[in-house]
């Protein structure tokens, strides 16, 4: 029965016109006689079939299967099942339930298809998600969410965002939605995790996987996930709204009187049955998130996706994780790459650092080599510089290395850009007002060290007292050599704490007026001698010549150099410009000069 309706709709599928399609569709609602007239529908819902074809085939069907969908076997026991004599009604249920499947794949081609419009995309999404509803005997049906999921992943097409778009704006808000969503993606980016090892450890490269289908893979994956909003703070009594109304978080008491948790369906609703609570859900919602996340991230991500969460994962991610701790090796694998990678991931791992306890040993060490004069043309250069003044405020940090940032960044005040100078005159403001202790750096007579810097210094170089007492000898001598070693990347061997802040006096004479203004204000704070108020660094932390130029001309001024004339003229020369000359001027007549 179904190949001869399958020969006889390859034979007729384009001799059908709307009307008669409508027909074939009423015929197959109204008795079952008419089945054959399913296989004709199901061949125009494709990408080649004019639109409102599709769409009057698809409002058929979905008429057809709806009522159905609870009598039907699974697609499991339907490839399993080895009964040596089915009845008649198996048989006919069994078909339905590939004819079923194949709808089911028509509709996911159909909405992940780039030819697809966007009103007969929204209906058929629509379809799939009424199906995922209903179709699993009334429950919440998984398995076709993942598959549709799956296909978006995997599709070699570049879909818009419109279809993305149409599901998180129509169905992320439901909680049921966001869960196993979470549960597929983790899925999927284990799938392709397990790919991206299996062509690491073999030899020959699989052509059938190109690199290029494996980032697209991972750029859906980051969209699908930033798509998803996040579980809102909720108390006892708030409700979530669920697409399937009967829900998923079931807590199932056994004869013995304990308490299971199923995430999926119980396979009959009984009267001690109850929905979790509100705390139960919201906890198992963030071990799916984190789940996700996790198994997102250590996949070896493109670098544009890989910048794309970083810039986000602190504020989006890490507040919603069960365990942010789980982050650790990501982020100080990518603080270690260095360059623009580091400088955005130092957000999240300040955060993991100041509020969950992470512990960095060298995270000084890493910050104190990003101080680079491209770090202050980088586009994420204001966020690096709040967080590195947020880095330097614990009163805890030695002398040497506050002085080791303190006179890094005054060298990089000789070859910055304007507003990078009004940067590096905030932070070493606030350095000093901090860390009293090295407030040697500011005036140092005749090169000559302090009693207690030569003592600090002592201690740390106990093994090389000669080559210290050979230096201290030279520093006598001469003056004017400068102890620091810029090129050192250790804070700890850059002797910052035996210089001065010499390349701040030459911001006194600096060619841009703002620089030199803002200087002789730091200069004034420090000769108070007093503990001023610090410097808030955001407010020049997004500066560009742009705002110094705007702030300029915004600036009052009291008197312009330019006003030659404290009266407005009335003639080009007056006559004590030119003494024992006289002027004499008539209409329509040249100029006449007397003598």
């Amino acid at each position: 029965m179904a190949s001869e309706g399958l020969s006889r709709k390859k034979q007729k599928r384009g001799k059908y016109s709307l009307s008669e399609l409508k027909t074939l569709g009423q015929q197959l609602l109204s008795s079952r006689a008419h089945v054959n007239n399913l296989p004709i529908l199901l061949s125009f819902i494709s990408t080649a079939s004019p639109p409102h074809y599709a769409l009057e085939s698809l409002l058929s069907l979905q008429s057809f299967f709806t009522p159905l969908l609870p009598e039907l076997p699974s697609s499991a026991f339907s490839k399993t099942s080895n009964d040596s004599n089915p009845d008649p009604e198996s048989i006919y249920r069994t078909w339905l339930r590939s004819k079923f499947d194949d709808l089911v794949q028509s509709l996911i081609d159909l909405a992940i298809s780039s030819q697809s419009e966007d009103t007969l995309r929204e209906v058929v999404l629509e379809t799939i998600m009424e199906f995922v509803k209903v179709g699993n005997g009334g429950k919440f049906h998984s398995a076709i969410y993942h598959k549709l999921l799956h296909s978006i992943v995997h599709s070699t097409l570049a879909i818009d965002d419109s279809l993305l778009d149409l599901l998180a704006s129509k169905y992320f808000n439901y909680i049921d939605v966001r869960y196993f969503t979470y549960v597929s993606l983790e899925k999927l980016a284990r799938t392709l995790e397990a790919k991206e090892d299996k062509k690491g450890n073999s030899d020959a490269y699989d052509e059938s996987q190109p690199r290029t289908s494996m980032e697209l893979s991972m750029h859906k994956l980051h969209n699908l996930l930033s798509h998803i909003p996040a579980l809102e703070a909720s108390n006892e009594n708030s409700d979530y709204e669920m697409w399937n109304g009967l829900g998923i978080f079931i807590e199932k008491s056994n004869h013995k009187g304990h308490v299971d948790l199923e995430d999926k369906w119980t396979k009959s609703k009984k009267s001690n049955d109850k929905v979790l609570a509100e705390r139960n859900i919201a906890k198992k919602m963030k071990l799916k998130f984190t789940k996700a996340w996790i198994s997102f991230l250590r996949l070896p991500l493109p670098l544009d996706v890989y910048k794309e969460v970083l810039v986000t994962l602190h504020q989006d991610v890490i507040p919603h994780l069960s365990k942010p701790i789980m982050l650790c090796d990501f982020l100080t694998r990518s603080y270690n790459i260095g360059g623009v990678v580091s400088v955005m991931s130092l957000s999240s791992l300040y955060v993991l650092m100041t509020k969950h306890g992470l512990e960095y040993p060298n995270f000084y060490d890493k910050l104190y080599a990003l101080l680079e004069p491209s770090i202050f043309m980088a586009k994420h250069r204001a966020k690096f510089f709040q967080l590195l003044d947020s880095c330097l405020k614990s009163p805890l940090l030695p002398a040497y290395l506050a002085a080791a940032f303190c006179k890094k960044l005054s060298r990089l005040a000789l070859c910055v850009p304007p507003s990078g100078a009004l940067i590096i005159v905030a932070l070493v403001h606030n350095l000093l007002q901090r860390h009293p202790s090295i407030s040697c750096l500011v005036h140092r007579e005749g090169g000559r060290e302090t009693t207690e810097e030569a003592s600090g210094e002592e201690k740390r170089n106990v093994d090389d007292e000669e080559n210290s007492g050979a230096n201290r000898e030279l520093s006598n001598k001469k003056p004017g050599i400068d102890h620091f070693n810029n090129e050192e990347s250790d804070p700890k061997e850059t002797n910052a704490i035996r210089s001065s802040l010499w390349e701040f006096d030459t911001l006194r004479h600096h060619y841009c007026p703002p620089v030199s203004r803002f200087f002789l204000s730091f200069e004034n704070d420090l000769a108070v001698r007093a503990k001023t108020a610090e410097i808030a660094v955001k407010d020049f932390s997004s500066g560009s010549y742009a705002t110094i130029f705007n702030n300029e001309m915004r600036r009052r001024v009291k008197q312009v150099p330019l006003a030659f004339y404290k009266a407005t003229p009335v003639c080009l020369f007056s006559e004590s410009d030119f003494p024992g000359w006289t002027f004499n001027l008539k209409d329509g007549e040249p100029i006449s000069v007397n003598q």
